[in-house]
């Protein structure tokens, strides 16, 4: 009890301190708040804090104090049983309301949040530009009409749209230290958030760059002021440099480039530094605070991965299914727990130093405790360099095999088993995508198989399988125990399998699983012990090393300012004058620089990473230095085990095998809700994009959601979509 009274307790701390961040973007383009804050700026000028300290309190230190207490949050959520999902009229939010090729699957919860933020923004621009237009001054340095300064505020007002987009678009990038996790979301469902705020952070950005070249260009001032570096106040060429930098960035992460040339993608998208680094000094300081929350998690967040990344370890073994898809064993550490769903990010220096890629995994931690596996379809670049490797290896003399070393990242997925909310499963998979499924089977079957009474498992399970070619069937043989139905199960699992381009060839089910499931494996030679993945620190931890890091900034921050710039304290006395405050205001920006205050913020930004990192060194090395069994006896084990998986019974013949077609996936719907008699539903899909759209619409038909006023015992479909390629 006293455990759900802390959860209670931090959702709400989360909730209000969210709420006053939030409310400070919908007052900063008011006078009011203009004014207030001028004096607050000034007040704490006086005092050791600085209107510097301020700035990163109010604006930036909010958002990581969210992130911070939802990793505790987290920490207290149970891993296991969570309760049955509730059946409301407001659940309907949270189901797909609108399908489309252009936009994908929205819900009504990302609808409304997407109107809420359009809002927002438009306030911003009305609230400025209402204000500028009252007051126009023409410039000194530049003679312009009196429609040629209008147009050029509006271009300067949508400078601040673009920043406001800036605030948010990191956020939904974050693995460790994730805030979208505490929403229910996992990183590889919020990257398109990051897509969307990116494009119109890009489109107000041309708009405000280009629009501002373009008074320049009438008034025949261009040439003096595109290549300006000022003093003080706005720096034009570095914000030249940001809008070319982000345009390149933009128009390569375009998913015909993207899809195609990841490559390019994965390198080019590294020069957000220069991104970052040209926006706070042409923006400065005051205005880099309101964005610099996003970039201060993101950056220790990459830092806190990259070293979870090391040392490397090794591919235990491998197995060849004849689709073309490759299954890696990899060492992992017993203690490290992982819900199903669950993806790793891979890097293999042989093939390149750079990329990594994410997979699915698709064991159970409850069965595995040395290993964890992943199936790998092998059609691109990168992955057919893997599978020729593997390939060349397996062909060559078992003496001469070379272990494969791997970095690993992750594991990361939900905080709960979410698929234990429902009293039934739907599950849709197509080729590939059967990988987190997997898992999700092996965990129930592991559940099963221990007696376990931890959780409340659905009653029914029925599995949809698409594929092109019937190879595919083999990559279910790990589940054939499931496949089987004994009465001592506690859940019922009925597969239907359609292959799309193959004719009927007389098989049963049984028989083509073994037939499909004559893999080919490979042991690697691993001389000496190797080390085994721990994946992330623990939640409390992490939430640590961002206190750490937030505390040494402000601090050095401080020092910094306290020893490079100007005090400007008015020596006279303690008159409380206008001229007196404005002359503390202005003597710093007088006496130096703008861009100095911006290469503190740098320096300060660079050492407090470097603190956390150095504490993170310490806790990796202690736990590797823990590590005491040698893993190359966990092959063996994996082997053992996957043997004797392969060996149980006859698949019973009540699985449906069809050929030459694709599923009418509102018939199978049908018969699966006729014999659940109105219960709610979990619907799960993975698979390419034109199944998840086909599946969100029949869920959004079929769901009792939307009849409320009918008396009749509706089902309730909820729909998840599992994503594992970026």
């Amino acid at each position: 009890m006293g455990k759900a009274a802390v959860v209670i307790l931090l959702k709400v701390l989360m909730i209000l301190i969210s709420t006053a961040w939030l409310s400070l973007w919908l007052l900063k383009p008011t006078n009011l708040w203009t004014r207030k804050w001028k004096a607050a700026e000034s007040s704490a000028r006086n005092t050791v804090f600085g209107y510097y300290g301020l700035d990163f309190t109010v604006y930036t230190f909010p958002v990581i104090a969210v992130a911070m207490i939802g990793l505790v949050y987290l920490n207290l959520q149970s891993w296991g049983q969570r309760n049955r999902q509730i059946r409301s009229s407001t659940a309907a939010f949270s189901n797909p309301l609108v399908t489309s090729n252009l936009v994908g699957i929205l819900s009504g919860v990302e609808i409304l949040s997407v109107f809420l933020f359009i809002l927002f923004l438009a306030w911003t621009f009305y609230t400025r530009i209402s204000h500028d237009f009252t007051k126009l001054t023409p410039m000194e340095s530049l003679k312009l009409d009196l429609w040629q300064l209008k147009f050029l505020r509006v271009a300067t007002r949508f400078g601040l749209l673009a920043e406001a987009c800036l605030a948010f678009l990191l956020l939904p990038i974050l693995r460790e230290l994730a805030v979208f996790r505490i929403l229910g979301i996992q990183f590889e469902a919020s990257v398109r958030y990051h897509i969307w705020l990116g494009t119109a952070m890009i489109c107000f950005a041309t708009f405000h760059g280009a629009s501002t070249l373009f008074i320049w260009g009438v008034s025949h001032y261009i040439q003096d002021e595109i290549t300006k570096w000022q003093r003080t106040g706005r720096i034009y060429l570095a914000g030249e440099i940001t809008l070319v930098v982000g345009l390149v960035m933009w128009i390569t992460s375009l998913p015909q480039i993207r899809r195609k040339r990841f490559e390019i993608f994965y390198y080019i998208h590294h020069l957000y530094i220069i991104f970052l680094v040209f926006f706070l000094l042409h923006a400065g300081d005051r205005h880099f605070y309101m964005i610099f929350a996003g970039v201060f998690l993101f950056c220790l967040d990459k830092l806190l991965r990259i070293l979870q990344s090391w040392p490397q370890t090794h591919i235990l073994s491998a197995r060849l299914y004849p689709c073309k898809v490759v299954e890696l064993i990899l060492p992992k550490d017993t203690g490290l727990k992982y819900t199903p769903t669950s993806i790793i990010f891979m890097k293999i220096p042989s093939i390149s130093r750079f990329q990594w890629h994410s997979f699915s995994i698709t064991s159970s931690s409850t069965i595995d405790h040395h290993t964890m596996s992943v199936l790998v379809k092998c059609d691109g670049r990168w992955t057919t360099s893997l599978y020729d490797n593997i390939r060349a290896q397996l062909d060559s003399d078992a003496d001469k095999m070379k272990s494969i070393p791997v970095a690993i990242e992750g594991p990361y997925g939900p905080s709960s088993l979410t698929f234990l909310r429902y009293d039934n499963l739907l599950l849709v998979a197509g080729g590939i995508g059967i990988t987190p499924f997997l898992s999700i089977l092996h965990e129930i079957a592991a559940t099963q198989g221990n007696g376990s009474s931890r959780y409340r498992l659905p009653s029914r399970i029925q599995l949809i399988y698409v594929v092109k070619k019937s190879q595919y069937i083999g990559l279910l043989k790990s589940v054939s125990s499931l496949l089987q139905n004994h009465p001592s199960n506690k859940c019922h699992l009925k597969l239907k399998v359609f292959v799309t381009q193959e004719k009927q060839c007389g098989a049963t089910l049984g028989e083509m699983l073994n037939e499909a499931s004559q893999v080919q494996w490979v042991h690697f030679g691993l001389k000496g012990p190797i080390y085994s993945i721990h994946g992330p620190q623990s939640f409390y931890w992490t939430a640590a090393l961002a206190g750490i890091a937030s505390i040494t900034f402000l601090v050095f921050l401080i020092c910094f300012n306290h020893i490079f710039v100007p005090s400007g304290k008015n020596t006279s006395g303690h008159h409380s004058s206008k001229l007196a405050v404005s002359s503390k205001m202005k003597a710093p920006k007088e006496n130096s620089p703008s861009w100095v205050a911006d290469i503190l913020i740098i320096s300060s930004f660079i050492i407090s990473l470097a603190c956390p990192s150095l504490v993170a060194i310490v806790l990796r090395w202690r736990r590797l230095k823990k590590e005491e069994v040698p893993l190359v006896s966990s092959k063996e084990e994996k082997v053992q085990q996957l043997s004797s998986i392969e060996t149980k019974g006859v698949v019973e013949e009540e699985h449906e095998v069809h050929f030459g077609g694709r599923p009418n996936l509102e018939d199978e719907f049908s018969k699966f809700l006729n014999e659940t008699n109105g219960s709610d539903i979990g619907v799960l899909v993975s698979g390419p994009e034109t199944m998840k759209e086909a599946v969100a619409s029949l869920c959004q038909q079929k769901s009792g959601c939307f009849h409320i006023g009918n008396k009749e015992k509706k089902p309730y479909l909820s729909f998840h979509a599992l994503t594992f390629t970026l």
